[in-house]
Order: C-alpha cells, then sequence, then structure tokens
C-alpha cells in the first residue's frame, strides 16, 4: 500500500464537480473498503477542526488501487492536496497498525499553508462573477473574468488593486465549445473554428498542435490542456472558443472552465489505457463525458451514436443530446427525432442536419474534401460531429455548408491529418494515427484508393503495451500493404530498449502473412520516410505515419513535388 500521486483538481473532473484535490493510492483491492473508509473517517475529523464545511467526498477502484477525492475552496487547492495526504497518513497507519502520526503537528502545519495561500479576495470575486454569471479564470500568473471578446485579466499579484477596477459593465461570457473522443476530436476542432470564421466571428482554437486565434497561429505545441484553454479565452479578440479537451487534462487538472455552451465527444477506443487508474473502455468513456458536466440545460452534447458507450451514457445525460451517425435509419437517434431531438446524419451520401421532422442537406460526401470520395469514413464522422458542434452554437447553415465543401486535407487547413503529396506518380498520405482504433480507420482508406502497390511507415511510442502495439499492427495490415517500413521512435521509447517495439511490430506482421522481403526496419523515422520515397514508383499509394519529425518529413516532401514539377515545366518549355 503506497501513495502514488497527489494533486489538485482545478475544474470538474471524474470524481467531483468542483475544484477538489486527489490522491492515487496503490492498494490491494481486498483492503481497499476499509482504506476507503479510514480515510473518509480522518479527512472528516480533519475539514471539522480546520473549521473547513463538509465538502463533497468521492472514490473510485481500480484493479490495484483506489482514488480518493474530496472538494476543496478554491483559493487553498495545494493546501487541500496537503489535507488529503494528512488523512491518507493516519488511514494508512491505521489499517499498518503503525503508531499514528501525530496529528496536533499536522494541523499546526496545515493551518500554516492553508493560511499562506488562502486568497479571501478570489473567493469573494468568485461569488460575484457567479452571481454575475460569467466565468472567472485563475492560476498562479494571472486572473480574470469574461471569457474572450467579453473578458478582462490582469496579473494575479495586482488582484486586490484591480478588482475595484473591473469594467464589469462590458464583461461578459463568448460562446464556447469542449472537443474530445480518442480519435478525429483535433479535426473536428479545426473544422468547427473554420466554421465559426466562415460565420463571420473570430475563433479561439486549442488542439494538441496550437493556438490558433483569428487563423493565426500564436503557440505552437500540445494546447489541450488549462493552458491553452486559458490563452484563448483571456484573447480579447476571440469571439467563439473552441477547445480540444485532451484525456490527459480531464485526468491532471479537470476541465478548463466550469460552463460551456457545448461539449463534442467523437470516440472512444483504446488508448493510453493503465494511466490515472483507467483500466478498460467504460472508464476511458466515463473520463471522456466528464465534457458533459460543463454543459447546461440550454446547451448541447453532441455524441456519436455509432459508438456504444457513449449511446449508452448519452442516454442518461440531462443535458440535451444532439447525436450524429452515418446510420440514417439508427434506431435510437429515430426515436430521438419522434421525440423532437436534434441529430446530424448521413441520409444516402447526404449529411443533413435534422430537429424532428424537418433537415436541413448541409453537403454531400462527394463535396467533402477529407471524404476522399467517401473512402474516409471516420472523416464523415467528424464532418457530422463538427456540423452539430457549429449547430449546436447557433453557426448558419451556409457557413457549416461552406466549411464541410472547402476545408482540406493540405498541411495549412489540417496539417498532420491525412495530408497528400503526388511524387513521382505516387501518392503520399501523411497522417498523425498512433492507436489501433485511427488506424483501422485509416487502413480502410487507403484500402479504398486504387493503387498499383500499397506501402506503410510504421512506428509506435514505447509506453503502449505489448498487445495495443500487436493491435496496431493488425490494423494497419487491413491496407494489405506491399511493403512496411517499420520505424524506430527515439524520442517515444518511454522506457523500453531500443529496437524493442518494432521488433513486437514485425512479428506482428509476419504472423499476419507479410514476408521477410516486405519488412524492414529503420533507426529513425526519417530513414523510413527516405526508404519509402525511394521504394516508390507511378500508381503506389503510400502512408507515412509521422510522430517526431513531421516538419522535416514535410519539408521532404515539399521539395520532392517541387523538384518534379520544375522538372515537368521544364521540359515543357523546351
Amino acid at each position: 500500500m503506497r501513495l502514488l500521486d497527489s494533486r489538485r483538481l482545478t475544474g470538474p473532473n471524474l470524481l467531483l464537480d468542483t475544484p477538489g484535490a486527489i490522491l492515487d493510492v496503490e492498494v490491494d483491492p481486498a483492503e481497499a473498503p476499509r482504506l476507503e473508509s479510514a480515510w473518509r473517517a480522518s479527512l472528516s475529523e480533519f475539514l471539522a477542526t480546520l473549521g473547513w464545511r463538509a465538502e463533497p467526498l468521492a472514490s473510485r477502484g481500480y484493479s490495484h488501487g483506489l482514488q480518493l477525492a474530496f472538494g476543496a475552496p478554491a483559493d487553498v487547492l495545494y493546501a487541500a492536496t496537503e489535507v488529503a495526504e494528512a488523512a491518507w497518513g493516519e488511514a494508512s497507519a491505521r489499517l499498518a497498525d503503525t503508531p499514528l502520526p501525530d496529528r496536533a503537528s499536522a494541523l499546526a502545519a496545515l493551518r500554516a499553508s492553508i493560511e499562506e495561500e488562502r486568497k479571501p479576495w478570489l473567493l469573494a470575486l468568485l461569488a460575484e462573477a457567479s452571481r454575475r454569471g460569467v466565468t472567472l479564470l485563475a492560476d498562479d500568473k494571472r486572473i480574470s473574468v469574461g471569457l474572450g471578446a467579453g473578458s478582462s485579466s490582469w496579473p494575479a499579484e495586482e488582484s486586490v488593486e484591480a478588482i475595484p477596477h473591473i469594467p464589469w459593465a462590458r464583461i461578459r461570457d463568448v460562446p464556447t465549445i469542449l472537443v474530445t473522443g480518442t480519435n478525429g476530436k483535433t479535426t473536428t476542432t479545426r473544422l468547427l473554428g473554420a466554421m465559426v470564421e466562415a460565420a463571420g466571428q473570430v475563433a479561439g482554437v486549442t488542439s494538441t498542435d496550437s493556438v490558433i486565434i483569428g487563423g493565426e497561429i500564436v503557440a505552437e505545441g500540445d494546447y489541450s490542456g488549462p493552458n491553452g484553454a486559458r490563452t484563448v479565452l483571456r484573447d480579447r479578440r476571440v469571439d467563439v472558443g473552441v477547445l480540444e479537451v485532451a484525456r490527459g487534462g480531464i485526468l491532471r487538472r479537470g476541465l478548463p472552465l466550469p460552463h460551456a455552451t457545448a461539449a463534442i465527444v467523437t470516440n472512444v477506443a483504446n488508448d493510453h489505457l493503465g494511466e490515472y487508474g483507467i483500466e478498460d473502455l467504460p472508464g476511458l468513456a466515463d473520463a471522456k463525458m466528464v465534457v458533459a458536466k460543463a454543459v447546461g440545460a440550454k446547451g448541447r452534447v453532441v455524441l456519436n451514436a455509432d459508438d456504444p458507450l457513449l449511446l449508452e451514457r448519452g442516454l442518461r445525460l440531462a443535458a440535451p443530446v444532439t447525436w450524429f451517425t452515418l446510420e440514417s435509419r439508427h434506431p435510437t437517434v429515430a426515436g430521438h427525432l419522434a421525440r423532437g431531438g436534434d441529430a446530424c446524419l448521413l441520409e444516402g451520401e447526404t449529411l443533413v442536419f435534422a430537429r424532428g421532422a424537418e433537415r436541413t442537406a448541409l453537403a454531400s460526401v462527394a463535396e467533402i474534401p477529407i471524404a476522399f470520395a467517401g473512402a474516409a469514413r471516420h472523416n464523415v464522422a467528424n464532418a457530422l460531429a463538427a456540423a452539430g458542434g457549429a449547430w449546436a452554437l447557433g453557426l448558419p447553415a451556409s457557413a457549416i455548408a461552406n466549411v464541410l465543401t472547402t476545408f482540406a486535407s493540405d498541411p495549412i487547413q489540417n496539417p498532420g491529418r491525412a495530408n497528400v503529396w503526388k511524387v513521382g506518380g505516387a501518392t503520399f498520405f501523411l497522417d498523425f494515427a498512433h492507436n489501433p482504433h485511427g488506424m483501422r480507420a485509416l487502413a480502410g482508406m487507403m484500402a479504398a484508393i486504387p493503387a498499383t502497390r500499397r506501402g506503410l511507415v510504421i512506428g509506435q511510442a514505447g509506453d503502449r503495451d505489448d498487445e495495443s502495439i500487436r493491435d496496431l499492427a493488425r490494423g494497419a495490415w487491413t491496407m494489405r500493404p506491399d511493403r512496411v517500413f517499420v520505424k524506430e521512435l527515439e524520442s517515444y521509447l518511454r522506457g523500453r530498449e531500443r529496437g524493442v517495439v518494432p521488433k513486437i511490430l514485425c512479428d506482428e506482421f509476419r504472423a499476419a502473412g507479410a514476408g521477410d522481403a516486405a519488412l524492414s526496419r529503420h533507426e529513425s523515422e526519417l530513414d523510413a520516410v527516405r526508404s519509402a520515397l525511394d521504394w516508390a514508383r507511378p500508381g503506389d499509394v503510400i502512408l507515412l505515419t509521422v510522430h517526431e519529425n513531421r516538419s522535416e518529413v514535410m519539408a521532404r516532401l515539399d521539395e520532392a513535388a517541387r523538384g518534379e514539377a520544375e522538372l515537368k515545366r521544364a521540359a515543357s518549355s523546351g
């Protein structure tokens, strides 16, 4: 029995609807109920002595551990983790039948921590913002009230002086939408941002790639957590916030804001299982569905009706649901529409928004560039999800349709997602696919595209278990590649020795039917891509799954395509 992690929860989260503190504890499942009971008892005594009101307490067990959480005042979350740890210290000592820590000393230390951290002005400001119906965002560096174009922010250390001068008359929240899911969330987020812009408004978009405001990249990197959200929502240019929300951020800190206009969950599939106590798909679905906690009765939660886990959870939601589905006769969606509900669905080959018996046609599959003439069914689903989210934001059908028919899988609009280059008569697709579910979707698309031969560059991070790595290979094999270039991912070893992951992949490809001549191993991503370029000939289709060196690979493909174009121009002019 040992304490694995202690952290703050700054927003609504898997266990609580409020900020608080959480412990991750390794414990024998047989001992978990006794530990939980002892921790709750000690925590309640600590809270009562400290003068904190009875906060909500919550717990969640998993195969080898227990999560223990409690709600805490927003101004003392660091101290709250210390309170949780003090209660753990007593509880673990009781179970181990060892001397209890000195409670008087613990309380003295806790009081000192609380006094040092407490900010009465922050709690008063939270209450005033709540009374006015606007959002307050706080971190160690800045405080803000209102969102986007309606926000005002200032350095945290200047708060006492700044609060009397808040221009409340102009403070307001702008519409926001949270986007999560195992796959498709970045494409969906980018589509939504483009739809906001097409409607004549400024979008603030966060994703695992960047922060984009009004079409301008203001920061590059993974901004799918609270920092990215605050960057967008404190920018007074922003009319609508479109926030990709990753599983890791939800589990580490909770949601980046307490309230949102709408939320989207694209799908739930095997990825990152085993982290933060999430060991199976139902648990992962529960983590993704935390975004629904931010949506009120006037908002919309946009869910994939073709995903059984989301379907089950969506039917239990109090917030209104807009379903999206590739099945025009989906029985649950049909019943939902019969009761006057909303849905985005594929009728024949046309994407439509439906409300009750009403239908608004948006675009045909053939008109949607990222659908690749219907071969990319996963992108048809992403388009439906984005349309549902845009409708929930109140965007006009004309703006939604305009983006669906013009948004392309190119390095400008959707970098790293099925980007296409033509080089030497071969077609190269570059994509970030990194889990079995995403790989299967992409492999299905590759298999549907006519080709003389098919090639594949593939690798995987070392923090996946062996079976997940094998499953990635099985998913990729469904495109029936004639040649597979297996790459080492130096910066993604994550505890594995070099060569271990490539060997697992190669072994699985051989088990699936690949001969030795069809497989090659490469010491880097760039080396694998270079070999694929050398192997390609006219009529081939090659999928490059790229994770470490996307910019360099794109530059290499651009250079090859430019060189070919220049040769053609020279030949025609001669």
